[in-house]
């Protein structure tokens, strides 16, 4: 048998028998390619027709299969010479991984790290080393949020039926300027507090100009109606006891939110107790003039809070709004001064000290203490 009739064979065997296969062999004459294609149409899918087809004579000339083959007749087996020697069994390919993710060492950077490194640069590059650590205030502590939960549903429902209707009231009858002047009033009392808690906590300067704009403003400012304080340059910040047992080391405390007090800590609680006696407002004793300023004072505050409706309107989880939003200004309050300095312009607008007023124990109303 020549070559050209093993390499035929090893052709055929190594391609699919798809009906009228072509197969590409040495230059063929017109007479021969019509026969070979006869009896390719006349060996149909059957591999042993096929290979009767393909078999050449000693000149190289396909010899024509016939119409039906006997089994007994049909043509013998190849040799081993004319079957297709198999091919090796292709290579598994290993796992495919991530670009630089196979062996780079564990403190070396990945090709990934690198092209970004190349384009953006390295932290290396723009990193300040003269800049502090950043501040780390105390996480969020609520161990008891199940009942919290359950009390501000409560105090939501007061506030829609009761607080916020007297607020929008309030609003819309008296005009900003008298607002404003109560504002001053309510902030005016609450300086003594002020006062003894940042000398509690080690402020003298502060205490100093506390009491100053407390005299200043109970004077010349007529009651604290008017702020000549602020005018003079003298700073308004306030202190509580909560803030004064934060700085004196109790940094984490506990969440809860008290009937109509709202968000509180445990600390701030506590803190609630020690200030009520130092209240200026808790001193009065006739109960017709108290009790109508400590309503007055409750509807200043919700007035206060109606700009921040539209945020809580929008929010998913309004328990967790509320919750986190007062921790955070808490945490500023006790830390703030520790973390920025005395720069209360660093500080964002919502945390300052006149935006989010929270009801302030000398504005809940006591059981009388006489017949007056």
């Amino acid at each position: 048998m020549r070559p050209h009739a093993l390499l035929l064979a090893f052709v055929l065997v190594g391609v699919p028998l798809i009906g009228h296969a072509q197969i590409l062999t040495r230059p063929l004459s017109g007479q021969q390619r019509v026969e070979f294609e006869r009896c390719m149409q006349a060996a149909g899918k059957d591999a042993a027709k096929i290979r009767a087809c393909v078999r050449t004579t000693e000149d190289g000339e396909p010899v024509q299969a016939p119409a039906t083959v006997p089994p007994s007749e049909a043509a013998p087996a190849p040799s081993p010479a004319d079957e297709a020697t198999p091919l090796p069994p292709e290579p598994t390919p290993a796992p495919a991984t991530e670009p630089g993710a196979a062996s780079a060492p564990a403190d070396q950077p990945t090709d990934a790290e690198r092209d970004f490194n190349a384009i953006y640069g390295s932290p290396d590059d723009y990193a300040d080393p003269t800049l502090p650590a950043p501040a780390s205030l105390p996480a969020m502590y609520d161990p008891w949020e199940g009942y919290n939960r359950q009390m501000h549903r409560f105090n939501n429902a007061v506030d829609r039926g009761v607080a916020r209707p007297l607020a929008r009231g309030y609003v819309k009858v008296v005009p900003r300027p008298f607002r404003l002047g109560v504002s001053n009033f309510f902030n005016n009392l609450g300086q003594p507090v002020s006062a003894v808690n940042a000398l509690l906590q080690g402020k003298p300067k502060q205490a100093a100009q506390s009491l100053g704009r407390f005299a200043l403003n109970s004077t010349l400012g007529i009651a604290g109606i008017f702020d000549p304080a602020s005018d003079a340059k003298l700073p308004n910040k306030g202190e509580d006891f909560g803030q004064t047992l934060g700085t004196w080391g109790w940094k984490t405390s506990r969440y809860v939110e008290l009937p109509l007090f709202g968000p509180r800590t445990l600390r701030d609680t506590l803190g609630m107790l020690g200030d009520a006696p130092l209240s200026p407002l808790r001193q009065v004793e006739a109960d017709r003039v108290r009790i109508p300023l400590q309503g007055l004072q409750l509807v200043d505050v919700r007035a206060q809070l109606l700009a921040t409706d539209s945020l809580r309107a929008g929010a998913e989880d309004d328990y967790t709004l509320v919750r986190d939003a007062w921790l955070q200004r808490r945490n500023y309050q006790i830390f703030g001064d520790r973390l920025n300095g005395d720069d209360v312009d660093a500080l964002p607008d919502y945390l300052r000290e006149e935006y989010n007023p929270t009801v302030p124990v000398d504005a809940m109303p006591v059981m009388p203490t006489d017949g007056g």
